[in-house]
């Protein structure tokens, strides 16, 4: 059976699927990689084209009657997360006075700042041409995901604001639930928890063998040297990826929960799905 698997070309996606696509794990299922920019596997999660796909937490919201979220795989910023960056010092209450350009309106950065921010008036723009249009001035701030939020400072910009930072003071220290990895529901059940137990193996095999996972994922590190990639991929790829556990369900859960409050998603009871 071939599982369309839908990931971004970013390091840390791609260390994670590092051992799956050298094939290191033994398995009945063949797996076609996907490769698309967040936003649009967004977009196909909503017509549920993909057997196994990566989404924004956010998008969960409006999926959640037919993927299932693994518990594997889950990107987390623990202490950290999206940030709104300027050319200069902004008052954070007068960001409701300026545009601010977002990477997409299903990514969970988006979502977090309307959470921070409701009047917040954004302009959709790609992840990538985000700080370049800050920095020549064509947008006063920016929300930045990926390794924007590490490389800010070579652009000359400043951090106005850390969403992940914000997030944690709010939700006495939950970590900010950025993507998932999830499975239609309407795959075999035993297909589905294959699925999940070969992902969570591709996973810990990247985490133990650090070296050579990093080597394959900096292909997709856009200009990133080797240590501001391993950072990069460190801060979305630990122990919190290979079992989100309880602290990360309450995340994801609470995340929504009040998404939905804020009339900013709608009201959604998530599955998640174990290889166990």
């Amino acid at each position: 059976m071939t599982i369309r698997l839908g990931h971004s070309p970013d390091a840390d996606d791609a260390f994670m699927f590092w051992a799956l696509s050298v094939g290191l794990i033994e398995t009945p299922l063949r797996f076609e990689h996907v490769l698309r920019d967040i936003q649009t596997l967004n977009e196909w999660a909503r017509e549920g084209r993909l057997e196994f796909t990566a989404l924004s937490v956010h998008n969960l919201a409006y999926v959640a009657d037919r993927y299932a979220v693994l518990m594997h795989g889950g990107s987390f910023g623990d202490g950290y997360g999206p940030i709104l960056v300027a050319q200069k010092p902004i008052p954070l209450n007068a960001l409701r006075h300026y545009p601010i350009a977002v990477p997409g309106r299903l990514t969970s950065a988006y979502l977090a700042l309307r959470l921070f921010l409701p009047e917040a008036h954004t302009v959709e723009m790609p992840f990538d041409a985000i700080m370049p249009a800050v920095q020549r001035g064509e947008i006063p701030i920016g929300l930045l995901i990926h390794e924007g939020q590490l490389t800010y400072a070579q652009y000359g910009l400043v951090c106005l604001l850390d969403l992940g930072v914000w997030w944690a003071e709010q939700t006495g220290g939950l970590p900010l639930p950025l993507g998932v990895n999830a499975v239609r529901t309407d795959l075999p059940g035993e297909v589905q928890r294959e699925i999940a137990r070969v992902f969570r193996e591709s996973i810990r095999l990247g985490l133990e063998n650090r070296e050579q996972a990093m080597a394959y994922a900096l292909q997709f590190g856009r200009g990133l040297d080797a240590k501001t990639g391993d950072r990069f991929v460190g801060m979305y790829v630990n122990e919190l990826t290979l079992e989100m556990g309880e602290r990360g369900k309450r995340a994801i859960e609470e995340f929504l929960h009040r998404g939905a409050e804020a009339h900013l998603v709608p009201h959604a009871t998530v599955s998640f799905l174990t290889y166990r």
